[in-house]
């Protein structure tokens, strides 16, 4: 069955409430973005926890999905008082034809080369070098497909930096990408934390998927104490956290307690103008420095003295 994509042009102050009120009238899905997107004029909005920023772009679009068979200007006038607007904003209807989404999501995932031998490769793709270890991933709800910047960067450090056996704590662990590699890539013992149940659930998955031993790969929500199992607070050799700056700057004192004298601590999610915050908040147990750089983009690691 096809649906009729109905996309406005709308300002910051009326888009959400427009937003709501489409989908009040039956709209299927709804999204909202920057009308400039693909163009010099694309306006990059990088909201964190607990930290204010601009909620929406001063000239947006939205998209809103509906059924074939609505009346798209009926749709449109009833939105449109929803929002307190005067007469009706500019839109535009497309037809979208009935395809098959999956194939489609999935065409979206290519395998990525990390290095010359580590490769990131979705469950339904072959792994291009079977001489190289390959991370099995089915990219779901959870963080972390290895396609952006942030992750490549904890992956090439894992790669290059560790020398096997080592307790590795993954915090923030989204698909367990990490924690996966680097059992894969030599580590002990990884424990990957998260604050969504689904994302764990996704971990605890992909890590089947690599065939790895349930006793070497461990994936919880925070309310699990890694100390009760490893004997001491301050186990990990590798405290790995893939974030954004402001949860990284409010974890500090946790993550800094679960880390080993001479253990490594690092760091991504962070723009580089964020860098030297990060940095300092850390800066009363370890001296971070910036060890990669991607798209704007930085990796901060220091060593635990």
């Amino acid at each position: 069955m096809p649906w009729i994509s109905l996309t406005i042009e709308v300002d910051a102050v009326h888009a959400e409430i427009l937003s709501d009120a489409l989908l009040e009238l039956g709209a299927l899905s709804v999204d909202i973005h920057d009308a400039a997107a693909g163009t010099e004029w694309e306006q990059p909005l990088f909201g964190e926890p607990g930290e204010p920023s601009e909620k929406i772009w001063s000239a947006a679009e939205i998209t809103a999905l509906f059924d074939a068979d609505v009346d798209a200007n009926s749709i449109m006038q009833i939105a449109a008082q929803a929002a307190n607007l005067i007469g009706l904003p500019i839109y535009r209807l497309a037809e979208i034809p009935n395809q098959d989404w999956v194939r489609l999501s999935q065409a979206q995932f290519t395998p990525i080369q990390i290095s010359s031998r580590l490769w990131i490769v979705p469950s339904w793709h072959q792994a291009p070098d079977p001489a190289a270890i390959s991370l099995i991933l089915d990219p779901g709800l959870a963080f972390g497909t290895g396609s952006h910047p942030t992750t490549q960067l904890c992956l090439a450090w894992l790669d290059e930096n560790l020398s096997g056996g080592e307790d590795v704590l993954d915090y923030g662990c989204g698909s367990g990408i990490l924690a996966i590699a680097a059992l894969k890539l030599g580590a002990g013992h990884a424990v990957g934390i998260d604050i969504d149940p689904q994302a764990v659930a996704a971990s605890r998955d992909n890590a089947l998927r690599n065939q790895l031993d349930q006793m070497k790969a461990e994936f919880h929500t925070p309310d699990f104490t890694p100390q009760a199992t490893m004997g001491t607070a301050a186990w990990a050799d590798v405290v790995i956290a893939n974030i954004l700056a402001n949860p990284l700057i409010v974890l500090a004192p946790l993550l800094m307690s679960m880390s080993r004298k001479g253990g490594y601590i690092v760091l991504s999610g962070i723009l580089k103008d964020q860098a030297e915050e990060v940095a300092c908040t850390y800066r009363q147990w370890i001296e971070m420095h910036i060890a990669g750089e991607q798209e704007g983009w930085v990796l901060l690691t220091g060593t635990r003295k």
